[in-house]
């Protein structure tokens, strides 16, 4: 297997869910809370920190893939690993809240669901293993 070729397509795909997360809860912001596709609203500084967060780390990730550097991949798994977590609490807004006033989930263009989320975001935890796998065992 080419482990390069591999880590590009990811990092290709890290972009995509970044840029689709923006574009999916990028809507309109009412008091700091956004009400995009979910169940509930969800933090706009969540959202400002994913996005923020998603494109820095793509450029050092980029870096570190383009130099071989291995210390610049290790500050971006910092970064990699703190947008899994950033997107996975953006996930939660997908959560039913069991109250018998609770409403029923809004939906999209993109689909009804929770599940271009959940692909994405599970998909980035996986992806930011794999990373730290070939990171950490001198595979850049």
């Amino acid at each position: 297997m080419e482990w390069s070729n591999v880590t590009w397509f990811l990092t290709a795909l890290g972009a995509v869910v970044v840029l689709l997360t923006r574009v999916r809860l990028g809507g309109t912001v009412v008091d700091g809370t956004g009400h995009g596709a979910g169940r509930h609203g969800y933090s706009a500084v969540l959202l400002r920190l994913h996005t923020t967060v998603g494109v820095l780390t793509l450029l050092v990730w980029i870096v570190a893939l383009v130099t071989g550097r291995q210390e610049i991949a290790l500050l971006a798994l910092v970064g990699w690993w703190l947008l899994a977590i950033v997107g996975l609490l953006l996930l939660a807004r997908w959560l039913p809240s069991g109250g018998k006033h609770s409403e029923d989930a809004a939906t999209d263009a993109w689909g009804s669901g929770a599940g271009l989320s959940l692909l994405g975001h599970v998909g980035m935890v996986i992806g930011v293993g794999y990373f730290t796998f070939v990171t950490l065992t001198d595979r850049l």
